[in-house]
């Protein structure tokens, strides 16, 4: 193990895609989301995947660089080409158009094609909450899980998040897996099992083997409910934002196919005066009760740990990531 400060992660992350071919856009915004994964304890988001970013920049399925394309076709609509490139600069293209659209207009969209993986999606969502406005997040992903009753993948894992404004704000992020499918590919690199309820085999069979899952599909979260969410997702972050339908997306790990070409759909909304006076009341009835906490909590309490302590990287990522 060696022992890294959020400062040097930023700095390996950035120098390793810049090696890659990514343009320091592109390969800084990734570095930023590294760190942030990192500090919250999500490792299968953090320097775990630097290794494949590096990878899909040499291969071409993602284009190092890429400049951002940003239009207003209405008052309320961004649109952005991410050009094949990371969704991170994508997203930062657009960024300060949309919160200003929303806060002049009242509620505003910002949707993304010929995008990527955008990493952990509630950070999308705690940013736009930052700005003072609830967000609501949602990006789709090649398809890993299958219709309820069949076995052939169809949609993505297809994260939602919201972000909640105010001094009693919190973010709610999850996707319409189980687990994401970075917790199997985890388990897979570290030679784990995995919990039989996270996926199917190609037969349709639970199974706690990584590399049977990974053949298969996910298991959506609360059976065909699960399914549903993953489809509303898809309807928002593919079909309305124009991009790549998951069941026709390469696969975000790997070298095999072209760019993903996935989309993100980004809403933002200004509340009203008694908006935080009803979060308040809703988030005590949350947390007054014994043992119960705010969605999100964990992760605000890894982040004021790991920015004091840094964090420990084995020494095989590391390894990994030199070979970029």
């Amino acid at each position: 193990m060696t022992h890294f400060t959020l400062d040097q992660i930023f700095d390996l992350t950035l120098t390793a895609l810049q090696g890659a071919g990514a343009n320091a856009a592109q390969a800084g915004g990734i570095a930023a989301a590294t760190v942030r994964a990192e500090q919250d304890g999500i490792r299968s988001h953090g320097l775990m995947y630097v290794p494949i970013y590096g990878e899909h920049v040499r291969c071409g399925k993602v284009r190092g660089d890429a400049v951002p394309q940003v239009s207003m076709p209405q008052p309320g609509r961004i649109v952005v080409d991410a050009g094949n490139g990371f969704a991170h600069a994508a997203i930062d293209a657009g960024f300060d158009q949309f919160v200003s659209a929303a806060k002049s207009q009242g509620v505003a969209a910002m949707t993304l094609h010929q995008s990527y993986n955008c990493g952990v999606l509630g950070h999308h969502a705690e940013r736009i909450a930052e700005a003072g406005l609830l967000g609501l997040c949602f990006t789709n992903a090649p398809a890993s899980i299958a219709p309820t009753g069949g076995k052939t993948p169809v949609i993505g894992t297809n994260p939602f998040a919201v972000g909640v404004p105010g001094n009693d704000g919190f973010v709610i992020d999850q996707s319409a897996s189980v687990v994401a499918k970075s917790e199997i590919m985890l388990c897979q690199r570290e030679g784990k099992a995995i919990d039989p309820a996270w996926a199917f085999d190609a037969d349709g069979n639970p199974t706690d083997d990584p590399n049977a899952a990974l053949k298969g599909s996910m298991a959506p979260a609360g059976g065909y409910k699960g399914f549903g969410m993953g489809l509303l997702v898809e309807l928002l972050a593919a079909c309305l934002a124009e991009a790549t339908l998951g069941k026709d997306a390469s696969p975000f790990s790997g070298t095999a196919g072209g760019p993903p070409a996935t989309g993100q759909c980004f809403i933002a909304l200004n509340p009203g005066s008694g908006f935080a006076e009803r979060v308040s009341a809703l988030t005590t009835a949350i947390v007054t009760q014994d043992g119960s906490r705010l969605p999100g909590a964990r992760r605000k309490t890894n982040r004021a740990r790991i920015q004091a302590e840094g964090v420990d990287v084995p020494q095989a990522l590391l390894d990994r990531i030199s070979t970029i």
